[in-house]
């Protein structure tokens, strides 16, 4: 992209349409005239009283408890320098926007149009009954380091200078794992550090908080080498003056383990770097182009470990990594103060991370297939949704322990679901169920394992000890993803059926498909050629024992995946076969029943399947509350659907009355607790929304999961199959690998039950 369209689409990005990237939400209701005298007069003196008594009460009845102030003069924007307080509003807006998307933290951005520190102060320290906490942004060296001290010393909220201490805190992850990955003893090695603003200064203080030596450490600035003997220092890079006798970048570098860069681009060359020591580690975060491009160090120098500050090399070193869950964390305990405690509890927390599984979704933002602990991997991806619980809960712990936090946490495991709600998803039920698969993990067969995306699930299920995967396909294929991809699937079972034709199993196989369906036009030899199909096989291994349950339908549609598995195993005698969705939203589970199965149900068979799916969701320790869906609540319409779904309510009160189920009823009523109980108090739902949701036919259960999961941003799981002899679950065409793993782990448990009931 040239630079003039670059600088249109800038422009565009931030003109079209309401101008600026930040607006003001109501959170409460509004509509009504009793809304708006509860939220302004007279209503509003309440809290104001509350407040007056109790001024602890401002995070019970305000934003405070979640606003963040962005602060900042414009005196040090970016790579731009000293461009005003209103020039830098954009990159403030910007920040408040990072706020709001990584951690659901509210910001209003404050530019303040002083240079004056005394005046700066007093602004800020004015402010402080409106926000929860204090983020600094983009005032130059030295007087940030003044304004910060004196506002976290005077304050009684948490303040951060995030220029200084986010990138101390995100390098200080990666230094940490570059050396473990290097072989070297952080407390050894010696650094040199291009720079001495307020960045520098911070990141040098970070690593001798994780280990560092001080007198190992040499930094730099314009004039060279920080020694001791040069005149008039200033007391923050006097701290980090050197008596070696060292003058200049070259002789700095020279046998130096890790460099910092923290400076200008291309300051280091290729020259330099080739007299650093073995397995040197570069954290090169100039911006926008780093002390030495990325692709020339590596070519110079294969055996280092290198980060910039650019996204599009391996180990960016992004503050957003940190400075949305460092004050997630603070203000969840109502911390006075972000003190080092907390930054070195976020510093390990994003250490240990990185060494973890990564998820499928930051493989396909990053449009890669494994990214992995390694070299090219030391810190995580911006994208990593498992930030805002592992360092936010960090942060808050650190917050605790070290006594600056005015609220303590005593249910973690909560603390945990509420900051996975903030990013629109709730796990809490996968969670559960991955440690019930856990607890008691089976044998599933993947009968499409010459796919990427299966693979991947079969590793990520055998490391988390979900299951244990058996792979189907063509084992060279098999092998050479494995290889290309760095599976680590070595002690796996691989089974190509090509290649069991004269095994005994084979033939097992063989005649009990040939007994079950000889009537229905199969020969031997029609059975025979139908083993060798993947999907015949691995039904029939869970039929006769030799896995627990099989997962497939990636690859193909979902009837020419399932026809297998009935012709197989079969339905379970007396037992309606249905296709059921799990939708996970905010708002906690849903169940969808039937999307897959049966295109038309009769008013008996959709008793059938409310039944079987009453049972399905007990099992996922969840009490069913069925809604039976309709265009017409309650008779308000009369029509073949609307009479269908009112003759099996019928039947189900009359027949199963332990059942909590009612309807005909439209779905916003089923959905809306207040609605409901308003309109119809007689319900038998009254009083709680519907979790369980049975449609009258197919194509309104299918229309409405896939709009739930397109436009309502609900992840579905499914579709599981219920009512089958033996577990079998066939996913969507074309599924993610977390669906995939969501799957497996389903079948696991949906394995277990099987077990106990045999």
């Amino acid at each position: 992209m040239s630079s003039i369209n670059r600088k249109k689409d800038a422009l565009d990005y931030h003109a079209k349409g309401r101008p600026g990237k930040i607006a003001v939400v109501p959170t409460k209701p509004y509509n009504s005239q009793r809304d708006l005298t509860l939220a302004y007069s007279p209503g509003v003196a309440e809290p104001c009283l509350a407040i007056a008594e109790n001024i602890e009460d401002a995070y019970k009845y305000t934003a405070k408890g979640n606003l963040v102030a962005v602060i900042s003069n414009g005196t040090a924007v970016l790579g731009l320098g000293d461009i005003g307080a209103q020039a830098g509003k954009p990159v403030m807006e910007g920040k408040g926007l990072l706020f709001k998307i990584f951690a659901d933290i509210d910001v209003f951005d404050i530019e303040l149009d002083t240079k004056n520190v005394d005046e700066f102060i007093t602004i800020v320290k004015a402010m402080e009954p409106t926000f929860g906490g204090i983020n600094l942004e983009d005032i130059k060296a030295p007087e940030c380091f003044e304004i910060e001290r004196r506002l976290k010393e005077e304050l009684n909220i948490p303040v951060m200078h995030d220029d200084q201490h986010g990138t101390a805190i995100i390098s200080g992850a990666a230094l940490i794992n570059a050396c473990a990955l290097q072989d070297k003893d952080i407390a050894d090695i010696r650094i040199v550090v291009n720079g001495a603003g307020a960045a520098a200064i911070s990141c040098t203080a970070m690593y001798v908080s994780v280990g560092a030596k001080k007198e190992n450490i040499v930094m730099l600035d314009s004039k060279g080498v920080i020694r001791k003997d040069r005149e008039e220092l200033p007391p923050t890079k006097a701290e980090w003056a050197t008596e070696l006798d060292l003058h200049t970048l070259a002789d700095a570098v020279n046998g130096a383990d890790v460099f910092i860069g923290l400076s200008t681009a291309d300051v280091l060359t290729p020259e330099m770097l080739k007299t650093m020591a073995d397995k040197a580690i570069v954290l090169a975060m100039a911006n926008p182009n780093p002390e030495i491009d990325y692709d020339l160090a590596m070519a110079t120098r294969p055996d280092i470990i290198m980060g910039t500050g650019r996204s599009d090399f391996p180990n960016q070193v992004n503050n957003v990594l940190g400075f949305p869950y460092i004050f997630r964390g603070a203000l969840d305990v109502r911390a006075t103060a972000i003190n080092e405690e907390m930054k070195i509890a976020a510093v390990h927390a994003i250490a240990e991370l990185a060494k973890q599984t990564v998820p499928e979704e930051v493989n396909q933002a990053y449009n890669t297939n494994n990214l992995r602990f390694g070299p090219e991997y030391v810190i995580p991806k911006p994208t990593d949704p498992r930030l805002i619980t592992e360092v936010s809960m960090a942060v808050a712990k650190a917050a605790i322990e070290s006594g600056v936090a005015r609220k303590k946490i005593e249910d973690w495991e909560g603390y945990q679901e509420e900051l996975q709600k903030r990013l629109g998803k709730d796990d809490r039920i996968i969670r559960h169920l991955t440690a019930v698969a856990k607890n008691n993990p089976k044998r599933v067969v993947f009968a499409e394992a010459d796919n990427y995306k299966t693979l991947r699930a079969a590793q990520i299920v055998k490391e988390e000890g979900i299951a244990v995967p058996i792979l189907l396909g063509n084992k060279e294929k098999i092998g050479e993803l494995m290889n290309e991809y760095a599976f680590e699937l070595d002690n796996v079972t691989i089974i190509d059926p090509l290649e069991e034709r004269k095994t005994a199993r084979f033939e097992q196989y063989v005649e009990h498909l040939f007994q079950k369906r000889q009537r229905r036009g199969v020969s031997r030899h029609d059975a025979v050629k139908l083993m060798t199909n993947r999907n015949y096989f691995a039904a029939s291994m869970v039929e006769f024992g030799d896995a627990d349950t099989l997962i497939s339908g990636l690859t193909r549609n979902y009837t020419s995946a399932i026809r297998p598995a009935l012709q197989v195993i079969g339905a379970k005698e007396g037992t309606r076969l249905a296709g059921m969705y799990m939708m996970l939203s905010s708002k906690g589970p849903l169940f969808l029943a039937d999307t897959t199965v049966n295109t038309d149900p009769t008013a008996e068979e959709l008793v059938d399947i409310a039944v079987s799916i009453e049972k399905a969701v007990k099992r996922f320790n969840i009490k069913p509350r069925i809604a039976m869906l309709s265009y017409s609540n309650f008779g308000s319409n009369d029509g073949i659907t609307s009479i269908k779904v009112r003759e099996a309510v019928k039947v189900l009160h009359r027949e199963y009355p332990e059942i909590v189920v009612d309807g005909e009823v439209q779905a916003n009523f089923a959905l809306n607790k207040e609605l409901l109980d308003s309109n119809f108090p007689f319900s038998t739902l009254k009083g709680e929304a519907a979790n369980t949701l049975i449609f009258p036919n197919l194509e309104s259960g299918n229309i409405a999961y896939k709009l739930l999961q397109e436009v309502g941003n609900a992840e579905a799981v499914g579709p599981i199959l219920i009512g089958m002899n033996k577990p079998v679950h066939v996913l969507q065409l074309d599924s993610s690998v977390r669906e995939i793993v969501n799957m497996v782990t389903i079948a696991v448990v949906d394995a277990q039950s099987h077990e106990t009931t045999l």
